[in-house]
């Protein structure tokens, strides 16, 4: 098998930009990024790598994943119009194919997942059941910690099985698996038995962050976060860090973003307060990366997570997050 991933990816980029239509840039999709494309069954061939090689190969792997994956996603909404300004005197005759568009959370983790990359993370995923150990012990909070009592967990076997309560769960398995140095980022759903209201839901997204090197300080993790606000809501941006306890991280910082609804006068979406909590961050606990295996005292790092549907919510001026999980096309209007 090729393994050349310079060649792969010359020869995908140019059949994708090349794509006559949506069919055949779906064939292309699935000849790369399907389960059988080349790049799964290049994953498999990392195992028979030389030692010094595989971390290299795999992380340019993953790479070339997701630049063929951002391309076909920008090269199909082209296709698409093409449909329509074809002049078929047959389009009379037969309905065309519908096709449905990213809904606004998807589009907001993907302009995110590429901010990132470009940053240098890389992403990962993880399991949404998830064992106690991963979703709270691993984190600073152990059983009679009550920090537990604020996440109305949903458990599948008590007390060992939970639905997780947090996108924290994978960055507790990315410190345990991987050796420092190290960033990454990761969108995760996340469940809590919480009451549904205009800014809260029992089913929710979370955006995940972590990076782990030997100089790593707050003005490090604030930087990140600044970039990431101005990227998405634009250079004017008001935000503000308030110090806040978290058991995982020492210090913790609360992230604010003023109200888009009422800014700032306060509103039934920020209850009153003139600002809406985006997520919350700080520097690793030293506790947390003993429990990982790492050196606290030369490793350190960041942590962040954000509430993706507010995130969604500040860019597309949505003032119910219930409706984010409706069944209806109220977002067409948002994706021209």
């Amino acid at each position: 098998m090729q393994t050349d991933l310079g060649l792969i990816e010359k020869q995908a980029v140019k059949e994708i930009r090349t794509a006559p239509d949506l069919r055949a840039l779906e064939t292309i999709r699935i000849k790369y990024l399907g389960r059988q494309g080349q790049i799964n069954l290049l994953v498999k061939q990392i195992s028979k790598l030389p030692a010094d090689k595989k971390t290299d190969f795999g992380r340019n792997l993953n790479l070339l994943k997701h630049k063929l994956a951002d391309l076909i996603t920008a090269t199909r909404p082209k296709l698409e119009q093409n449909i329509t300004k074809q002049p078929d005197a047959s389009a009379c005759l037969y309905a065309l194919p519908k096709y449905g568009h990213f809904h606004p959370i998807s589009i907001t983790e993907n302009e995110i997942n590429r901010l990132f990359r470009s940053l240098g993370f890389s992403i990962y995923s993880g399991p949404e059941i998830e064992t106690d150990e991963f979703n709270f012990r691993r984190l600073n909070v152990p059983l009679d910690h009550p920090a537990r009592d604020l996440q109305d967990s949903l458990y599948i076997k008590e007390p060992e099985i939970v639905l997780r309560t947090q996108g924290s769960s994978i960055e507790t398995r990315l410190l345990a698996q991987e050796k420092p140095p190290f960033k990454a980022a990761f969108p995760a759903i996340v469940y809590r038995n919480e009451k549904v209201t205009k800014s809260n839901h029992f089913i929710f997204h979370h955006y995940q962050g972590v990076a782990v090197d030997t100089a790593i300080s707050l003005k490090d993790l604030i930087g990140t976060l600044d970039k990431l606000f101005k990227h998405l809501y634009g250079p004017r941006v008001i935000v503000r860090y308030r110090c806040k306890y978290y058991p995982e991280v020492e210090p913790g910082l609360g992230l604010d973003l003023q109200c888009f609804n009422c800014h700032g006068d306060g509103c039934a979406l920020c209850k009153g307060a003139g600002w809406i909590e985006m997520g919350g961050a700080g520097l690793i606990h030293p506790k947390v990366m003993q429990m990982a295996g790492i050196n606290p005292h030369r490793w350190h790092g960041f942590a962040f997570g954000l509430g993706l549907d507010r995130w969604t919510m500040a860019k597309y001026k949505i003032s119910d997050i219930r409706t984010l999980l409706g069944g209806n096309l109220a977002y067409v209007p948002y994706l021209k």
